[in-house]
């Protein structure tokens, strides 16, 4: 899995997965979700960060990986 922020835009993406990008599901206005032809789910794009997702601080922002 891989996180991007974007500053300029403020915008998050999370990439999930490999695989052949085929389509973009909207599921919010600030939610978009990208899929194979099989809608095996390859990333998600979170926009206005910031305004979405208030605890996110990109400068203070730790990321823990966890193992399950």
């Amino acid at each position: 899995m891989k996180i991007k922020y974007d500053s300029k835009i403020d915008a998050i993406y999370i990439k999930m997965a490999p695989g052949s990008y085929d389509h973009t599901r909207k599921v919010s206005d600030s939610i978009m979700v990208d899929e194979d032809r099989k809608n095996k789910v390859l990333g998600m794009e979170i926009l206005d960060a910031r305004e979405n997702m208030p605890a996110f601080n990109p400068e203070k922002t730790k990321f823990e990986i966890l193992t399950l």
